[in-house]
């Protein structure tokens, strides 16, 4: 039934009211048949936040995505798709490739192709095709959000109260947002650290995939698997490349495949500087970079550099948020705190991805977990996110790819004496010609000890690694055992099947590497 003109005129006046000022939302509520603006809100445009919101948008729901980029101290910023499409995933991969083709050319000739000495790579031409193939992602995204009725806006987003949110353009321009559901994805940023000069003269892996100028002789900061890839491709690009180490690399992956990874670096020629630490970094006269470092017996030095990145940890964006307005819980780390999978201490806030307590910080896992999320808020299904057994790949030169727990973790959880651990040194059979050096390249298996021996987790550095262990990392999954994986025949002739013929044990002794076809 139609309402009377002067309760239209209250209806509407309520809406305004309700838009620009929740504390009238009690009094305007009752006249009101649409309580929220959206179903479902969502701060963050990257991976795990748009796959929530079109997985939502399936449901014929009202969907909004609130994306924005703080531009980096050097004035980077990008569209839509966050980190992965961005200044992660992407772009990564496509720079591991060129440096990849390098190498490839110099194999070439071993393989008789007549290739002149001389070859030259062009930064800025490399550059151009890597973020050509980013802005293409960008429009790609918005076109689907188009496509699927998603409400899409450039604009940062924070909390007025636990159902309202603030947007905010580059503009200036406010609206107040409104939804039944929201859920936080704003993603993680990179880390300088409190040194004089970090800020003015330093980068980050923001910066580094659209740098205007070639790099030259690069300092990289960090034993993460950022600061690894990015010293690998730079150093297969023909830039100098040191890394600065504080204690270990890839921390909370298995170490013996941690050093395979740093060794094999080191032996196509990225110096790793140990166990010394940042202390200023200075711009000289004629636009070069000067690193002060100190070690831990209080000596210090200089170096000097064209580049200098920083890659020593992220930090979640969730800072602007406003999120004590809203009542939702952080960690000491800034994470959202989980409450149940990926809700938050509020019941119809959640978090995605990078900011989640208790996730694991990749791009498949974010698309993953707001996929499922979105279909139990709006498709009344149950299934939710198993954070357990996700494999993922280190993009360095010799790629390391891993499933499940590290050698480490599988003593500490299960004990040394319980566990068995297959593994074996391999020769990829296209390094014979090219006379490639393959004491890198290695494979283990670790096992329980008794019955079949499930996989607990499985290990591979080699060419290519990532694409080997997808297949083997959906077998672990579904509880795969050695016997199971010794009884598989293996394709040949290819690095994969060195992984079905896994038979020499550690305990054994023996040597574990590969001879003959």
């Amino acid at each position: 039934m139609a309402l009377p003109m002067c309760g239209r005129l209250l209806y509407l006046n309520c809406r305004k009211i309700h838009r620009l000022s929740p504390i009238y939302r009690t009094i305007c509520s009752q006249g009101s048949s649409d309580k929220y603006d959206y179903d479902l809100l969502v701060i963050g445009g990257g991976s795990g936040g748009l796959a929530c919101a079109k997985e939502a948008a399936q449901y014929d729901k009202k969907v909004m995505v609130l994306d924005y980029v703080d531009p980096t101290p050097k004035g980077t910023k990008w569209g839509l798709g966050g980190t992965c499409v961005n200044v992660g995933c992407i772009p990564k991969k496509l720079m591991h490739q060129a440096a990849l083709l390098g190498e490839a050319i110099d194999d070439s000739r071993k393989y008789g192709w007549q290739v002149q000495d001389d070859v030259t790579h062009s930064w800025d031409t490399l550059v151009a095709g890597v973020q050509n193939h980013v802005k293409s992602l960008n429009w790609g995204h918005r076109i689907q959000l188009k496509d699927k009725n998603v409400q899409y806006m450039n604009a940062k987003g924070s909390f007025v109260d636990n159902h309202t949110v603030k947007a905010v353009t580059a503009k200036g321009k406010e609206e107040l947002v409104t939804a039944e559901n929201i859920v936080l994805a704003t993603g993680m940023r990179p880390r300088y650290p409190k040194i004089p000069g970090a800020l003015e003269y330093g980068i980050t892996s923001d910066d580094i995939f659209s740098l205007k100028k070639p790099p030259g002789r690069t300092l990289v900061i960090g034993g993460s698997y950022v600061a690894l890839e990015c010293a690998g491709f730079l150093n297969g690009l023909g830039f100098p490349t040191s890394v600065m180490v504080r204690s270990i690399c890839l921390r909370g992956f298995d170490q013996q495949m941690a050093r395979l990874v740093t060794d094999q670096m080191q032996s196509k020629g990225v110096e790793f500087l140990w166990h010394i630490v940042p202390q200023q970094l200075e711009q000289t006269q004629d636009g070069h970079l000067t690193m002060t470092w100190m070690d831990g017996n209080g000596v210090s030095g200089h170096l000097h550099y064209d580049t200098v990145m920083f890659a020593i940890g992220r930090d979640p964006e969730t800072s602007s948020l406003n999120l004590d307005l809203a009542g939702v819980e952080l960690t000491a780390s800034g994470k959202i705190a989980s409450k149940n999978g990926e809700q938050s201490s509020v019941p119809h806030i959640y978090a995605l991805g990078d900011i989640l307590q208790g996730g694991i910080e990749l791009t498949p896992v974010a698309i993953k977990a707001g996929k499922l999320l979105a279909q139990r808020l709006f498709g009344n299904q149950t299934l939710t996110m198993d954070y357990e057994k996700v494999a993922t790949t280190v993009f360095t030169p010799l790629e390391y790819s891993c499933v499940g727990l590290s050698e480490e973790a599988a003593i500490e959880r299960h004990g040394e004496e319980n566990i068995e651990v297959y593994h074996a040194f391999y020769k990829p059979v296209e390094f014979s010609v090219a006379e490639r050096t393959a004491e890198f390249c290695y494979i283990k298996a670790i096992c329980t000890g008794d019955g079949d021996q499930r996989i607990l987790g499985l290990h591979i550095t080699g060419p290519h690694a990532g694409e080997m262990m997808q297949g083997f990392a959906a077998a672990v999954k579904c509880g795969l055992t050695y016997h199971q994986l010794a009884s598989t025949v293996g394709i040949h002739p290819t690095s994969a099947e060195e992984v079905a013929k896994l038979h020499i044990t550690k305990r054994s002794g023996l040597d574990p590497t590969v001879t003959g076809c």
